[in-house]
């Protein structure tokens, strides 16, 4: 573990992963629920090479490399200074040769990653339409909540020309955008094979679905049994425990 530089209002956190762990800003973004489902919601072969559009602060890269042996993840962050934060992140677990963080927008990835050469890509994206809900005037919480710096459609379509024949892209979103999100798959030659609905509790209808998606496939969808978080005593579920490795 090596020392790195902490700015105003950061803080280390222990992801109770292999050792490893992340820089978080309390007062500007901090990784929530979905980034920690949407990570264990993957199925990483060995040796794959992954791409996380949208990282945010590294959490999904740290999350995924812990749990699988893969050869490199890219975390592609339009935001310089969250970008910054996920850099620090992965010095921090001296993992510079198995985690590259690029500060850039998403939809230039082509630049700097061959089109059809990644076995993975994970995205969890903004949630809200530009033209919906209030906009933050933290601009890093407004451009990760709102499609700001790039749209469902642009995610998903760098998604398509960066994935292998048969790669495969997962995702984490809004019940309400689903829709949306399997029109521009099926568009996108990404087509959708695993849906998950996420609770908060048995007795409230889902506020999020992961999905998984192959390029190329040929149609058929299965839809999970869904994820619960928590129990109606306002514990977490079995489940909840075991993806956070609580009882160990």
């Amino acid at each position: 573990m090596k020392d790195v530089f902490l700015k105003k209002n950061e803080r280390i956190d222990d992801l109770q992963l292999k050792g490893l762990k992340i820089i978080q800003n309390t007062k500007g973004f901090c990784f929530g629920i979905d980034a920690v489902l949407l990570a264990n919601f993957c199925e990483i072969k060995l040796d794959s090479t992954v791409v996380d559009l949208g990282t945010g602060t590294g959490i999904i890269p740290l999350i995924i490399y812990g749990k699988n042996e893969i050869n490199k993840i890219y975390g592609i962050e339009i935001q310089q200074e969250v970008a910054d934060m996920a850099e620090r992140s992965v010095e921090l677990n001296g993992l510079e040769e198995n985690i590259k963080i690029l500060n850039m927008d998403l939809r230039n990835i082509e630049e700097v990653i061959k089109v059809n050469s990644i076995d993975v890509v994970v995205s969890n994206p903004p949630y809200m339409d530009k033209g919906t809900g209030i906009i933050n005037p933290n601009d890093k919480k407004a451009i990760s909540r709102h499609e700001i710096r790039g749209g469902l459609e642009d995610i998903i379509e760098k998604a398509k020309r960066l994935l292998k024949h048969n790669g495969r892209f997962y995702m984490i979103h809004r019940p309400n955008r689903l829709v949306d999100i399997l029109y521009y798959l099926r568009k996108h030659k990404l087509e959708p094979k695993t849906l998950r609905f996420i609770h908060s509790k048995m007795s409230e209808a889902p506020n999020l679905v992961l999905i998984k998606s192959i390029k190329a496939a040929k149609p058929e969808l299965k839809i999970e049994a869904p994820l619960y978080v928590y129990n109606e005593d306002g514990e977490y579920t079995n489940e909840i425990h075991e993806i956070y490795g609580l009882d160990d």
